[in-house]
Parts: structure tokens; C-alpha cells; sequence
């Protein structure tokens, strides 16, 4: 293939909670409104792969399924998540000829075995590296960026590698760099943030992003990435990320699971969130239900000490259970038949959750988490019709697909 004829490949690089999905989402959209055929491809350490059923409801997937791969419960930074990421682009590329390829990372992926993997391919052309980095953890955690080059050195210092060192590594091997959640700290401090991240890579172009808004016509416009300017830093990388591309864990990370069909407590839940949450908690994310909001399929969301949460449709057995839903008979058989495929204790009602932290905290959050699951004794009162208190925000976002 031409070099005029390759095809542009972005990589949305970021940790955890950073807001890549978001993005995604957005630049997914647009290739819809703008009919840009892309392929994409969605990395989830977790085994839920909650981030690819979330791009799923985009209209660009809806539209065609076979435009996003899916690699979960596997690092795409790792030597078995290279592999799999091969695959998955010969597999889209099998079926498709789009003008653009996005891959969106886990959050714990390093982007030097990613960048080193595209370097050597003849029909693929790396043009972004893109590093989101979010601007309310640096606040919460790094003093609004001021100890984060320190902590770095300080691991240089003593051979101690973790997830400081891979927040820095990434902004370091990026071309663009996009601070996020800007909006909910004070102005002054994104001057701040923004000077120590352009300390540790110079070379990046730096902007602010809101909401995932970036134009798509941008990224096409967009040069190969420069792979001179990080020559010598993978060099000096190069062995110990040997060590770390053959781990799905790095960093010391833990991922666990919690799946249960029972509600949460809003109030339990709300106390545990204030209690347990801290700095060594990176991610919690999934599907979930209130008792005191139990039509609502909710999306958990969760980076460092922020949680939101957002409105990702209705529980069939909700709308079935609402005297005035509106549907004709037709449409009430065909959601019986639907639930009647997969019966649970609720209907179709489930909890799904992934927590991400540091191997020796995410235990202790995860325990508390399953604590704020109904007992059967308020199994019995929510049946009866029992009013829980309710202390999450009333206003809740809804995930929009189109």
C-alpha cells in the first residue's frame, strides 16, 4: 500500500476514569452526522467489558456492529493484548474500508508496546497519541499537578515502578494531550495543571476538553505521529516494560467483580461511597439499580474520589410493571418474552460492577460495596411497597446514543 493510502489510526490513551468513553462515544457520533466510516476498537481490563457495551449504544454501532471489536479481561498493551488487537484489525479491515481506526485503551495500558506495534505496519498510520488526563484527580491527588513529577522521581530514585509512573509515561509518549473535567475545578488551577504537565512533555500540543467535544475533522487533518521524538526514552524503557507486557495486572492493580440481582441501599450506599472511597480506589464502573429507583438502569461511574451517575434505559420488567406505560399489547407480549428469556428474582434487573484499585484496598471497597445490597428482611419491605431514603442527586444524566 501507498504511503498516500494508509489508513490513519488514533489511540485514545488515558487512566483510568479519564474520560476516553466519552470521547469515544462523541467521535463515534460524529463519524454518523459527518458519514466518516470508521472502525474501532475498546479495551476493557475487565471481564464485564462495560465500555463496550456503553459505544454499543452509539448510532454508528447500532447502525453496524461490525464496525467495533471488543478486547476485554486482557490489557491491549500486554503481549497477549497486541495479539489480539492484530486480530481485531485484520477482522474489521476484512469487512470494512474506513478512513479512520480509533482504539481506546484500558486505563492501566501503557501506549509504548502500542506505538512500537503500528511504527512497523505498511497499511496503518499512527497519527495520535492521544493522553487524556484528568484535571480533578491531578487537584485531589498530585496538589493540582505540583507532586506528580516529584512522586516520578522519587520512584526513579528507587527502582519502584507503579501507577505514578504510568500516568507520567503516558503524558510523555503522547502528541496531544487533553485535560479533562476542566470545568469542575476553580480557572487558576488549570493554568497551574496545565504548566506541570507541559513540563513533562514540552513537545505535546495541549488543549482542554469538555464533554468529549472534539472535532473528527481535526484528527483526519493530522500528521504521523513523530516516532524520532520518543526514540530514546523507549530505549531506556524498553526493559521494564518487557517485564510488563507479559502481566494483565501491572502496577500492582486489582480488578473485581461484583455481580448480584438484588438492589442497593441509596442511603447504605451513599454512606459506604463517603467512607471507603480513597485515592487507591482508581475505577469502579457498570450497570445497576436502586430500590427506591427501580424502573432506571443505571450506569456507575467512578474515577478516583469523583462518582456519577447516569441513565442508560429502563428495566424491562419496569416498564412492564407501570400501569401506564403506553405500549399496545403487542409490544407488552413481545418485552414479556424478552424477560421470560433470562428470569431473574427482579425481572431483568441486575447489578454488574467492576472495581479497580490497588491490589492491597480493593477488597476492603468491594466488601462494603456488597454490603449495601438489600437483606432479605428489606427484600420483604421494598416488595411492600417501603420507601428508602434517597440521598444521590435527583437529576441524573442520561446516556445518549445518538
Amino acid at each position: 500500500m501507498s504511503q498516500s493510502n494508509r489508513i490513519p489510526v488514533v489511540i485514545l490513551n488515558g487512566f483510568l476514569g479519564s474520560g476516553k468513553t466519552t470521547l469515544f462515544r462523541n467521535l463515534l457520533n460524529q463519524s454518523t452526522k459527518y458519514e466518516i466510516p470508521v472502525s474501532a476498537i475498546v479495551n476493557d481490563m475487565s471481564e464485564l467489558d462495560v465500555d463496550g457495551e456503553l459505544l454499543g449504544t452509539t448510532e454508528a454501532v447500532e447502525d453496524d456492529t461490525s464496525i467495533l471489536e471488543s478486547i476485554h479481561n486482557c490489557l491491549i498493551s500486554s503481549e497477549k493484548g497486541i495479539e489480539k488487537m492484530e486480530q481485531a484489525i485484520k477482522k474489521l479491515l476484512a469487512h470494512q474500508d474506513p478512513k479512520l481506526i480509533i482504539i481506546e485503551t484500558s486505563g492501566s495500558s501503557h501506549p509504548m508496546p502500542l506505538i512500537e506495534y503500528f511504527k512497523n505496519q505498511s497499511a496503518l498510520k499512527l497519527v495520535g497519541v492521544f493522553a487524556l488526563v484528568d484535571s480533578l484527580m491531578l487537584g485531589q491527588d498530585f496538589n493540582y499537578g505540583e507532586h506528580l513529577v516529584p512522586r516520578f522521581q522519587h520512584n526513579l530514585s528507587t527502582g519502584k515502578r507503579d501507577t505514578v509512573n504510568l500516568l507520567v509515561e503516558q503524558i510523555l509518549f503522547c502528541n496531544h494531550l487533553f485535560l479533562t473535567k476542566s470545568d469542575r475545578i476553580a480557572k487558576d488551577k488549570i493554568e497551574v495543571i496545565s504548566s506541570h504537565v507541559k513540563s513533562i512533555n514540552p513537545f505535546a500540543y495541549t488543549h482542554s476538553l469538555y464533554y468529549g467535544q472534539l472535532d473528527i475533522h481535526a484528527i483526519l487533518e493530522l500528521d504521523e505521529y513523530d516516532y524520532s521524538k520518543v526514540a530514546s526514552l523507549t530505549k531506556e524503557l524498553q526493559p521494564a516494560l518487557a517485564a510488563e507486557q507479559k502481566e494483565d495486572r501491572p502496577y500492582n492493580m486489582a480488578t473485581r467483580v461484583i455481580k448480584d440481582v438484588r438492589p442497593f441501599h441509596p442511603q447504605r450506599l451513599w454512606k459506604v461511597c463517603h467512607e471507603y472511597l480513597d485515592q487507591r480506589i482508581y475505577r469502579s464502573k457498570g450497570f445497576f439499580w436502586l430500590a427506591s429507583r427501580n424502573k432506571l438502569s443505571l450506569v456507575w461511574n467512578q474515577a478516583a474520589g469523583g462518582i456519577s451517575l447516569e441513565i442508560i434505559g429502563s428495566w424491562r420488567s419496569g416498564i412492564l410493571e407501570d400501569e401506564d406505560n403506553g405500549l399496545v399489547e403487542e409490544e407488552i407480549t413481545f418485552l414479556k418474552e424478552m424477560v421470560a428469556k433470562d428470569p431473574g428474582r427482579f425481572g431483568d434487573r441486575q447489578c454488574d460492577l467492576t472495581v479497580i484499585g490497588d491490589a492491597s484496598q480493593v477488597d476492603r471497597f468491594t466488601d462494603a460495596l456488597k454490603s449495601c445490597f438489600l437483606t432479605e428482611e428489606e427484600i420483604e419491605l421494598y416488595q411492600n411497597g417501603f420507601e428508602f431514603e434517597d440521598p444521590w442527586p435527583k437529576n441524573i444524566l442520561r446516556v445518549k446514543g445518538e
